[in-house]
């Protein structure tokens, strides 16, 4: 036992030894490259090809900073671009109804996303294109002319975005968030602010997209209890009843034409 213990207590001053050791070489070699004289650099035989200048000046003209003022807003239009099409337009409601029929099918990844998700911005645009083209010619094009200011372009570009929201917003949504954000009676729709109708009409169009998933669900639902039960009936406890009732799902869709339906459906419930 004796000898264990010393053999131990040398291999620890040994390894205290090693880092002493190892902290002196350290410090010469960085004493060393301290000491070394940093060779000059001849800048007539190698000329700098430009030179930077971070010095702040006053602008002379005031055009300049109206440009700067566009280029930043132009910039934070486009970082809101997928928020403001995702979350105040139809697409909500398409992108979850068609994941619901996806799942109701039971195809898992067919279509794939990049396939619904480009065929609900399709449709999208579709719907909401009267709502576009008076945006474009009451509020981008008289700002591109000069004739109204920043203020007025947006004010003019939310109006119709307002008027679609509020002819699809719930209004059991709507006073929920009127109640949340304490506002007083309103006489009219457009004293309705705008930071309260945006989340009321992002919810009611769960509800729609949820409601119009629930009455997707129910033929699907009886097709595969009655597969269920007939397989139960049958005695074939060990064959997955989805492996069966995925033919008879994806055949009772096309003959019902149910792509047509749907989408027909989606687009209607917005007029």
């Amino acid at each position: 036992m004796k000898r264990i213990v010393e053999t131990r207590k040398t291999k620890q001053i040994i390894s205290k030894y090693r880092l002493v050791l190892l902290f002196i070489v350290f410090a010469l070699v960085w004493y060393n490259f301290a000491m070394t004289p940093i060779m000059a650099v001849d800048t007539q035989q190698t000329p700098i090809p430009f030179s930077v200048d971070l010095n702040l000046s006053a602008t002379e003209e005031a055009s300049d900073v109206v440009s700067s003022l566009q280029i930043l807003f132009i910039l934070t239009i486009i970082a809101l671009a997928p928020s403001i099409l995702i979350m105040m337009t139809s697409f909500t409601r398409i992108i979850v109804v068609l994941h619901f029929i996806r799942s109701a099918l039971g195809t898992q990844q067919t279509p794939p996303n990049q396939i619904l998700i480009g065929l609900a911005l399709f449709i999208t645009f579709f719907i909401m294109s009267p709502v576009i083209t008076d945006i474009n010619e009451n509020a981008l094009q008289p700002y591109s002319a000069g004739e109204i200011n920043q203020a007025e372009a947006i004010e003019r570009g939310m109006d119709p975005l307002r008027e679609f929201m509020i002819g699809q917003v719930n209004d059991k949504d709507l006073n929920l968030f009127l109640n949340i954000a304490e506002v007083e009676s309103i006489e009219s729709y457009d004293e309705i602010p705008t930071e309260v109708l945006i989340p009321a009409f992002i919810i009611s169009e769960l509800r729609t997209a949820f409601i119009i998933g629930f009455m997707i669900y129910i033929p699907f639902i009886i097709v595969d209890m009655v597969v269920a039960s007939t397989l139960m009936s049958m005695g074939m406890m060990m064959l997955p009843p989805v492996m069966i009732s995925l033919p008879f799902k994806l055949l009772l869709f096309v003959a019902a034409d149910g792509w047509t339906l749907i989408i027909k459906e989606l687009v209607d419930s917005f007029y």
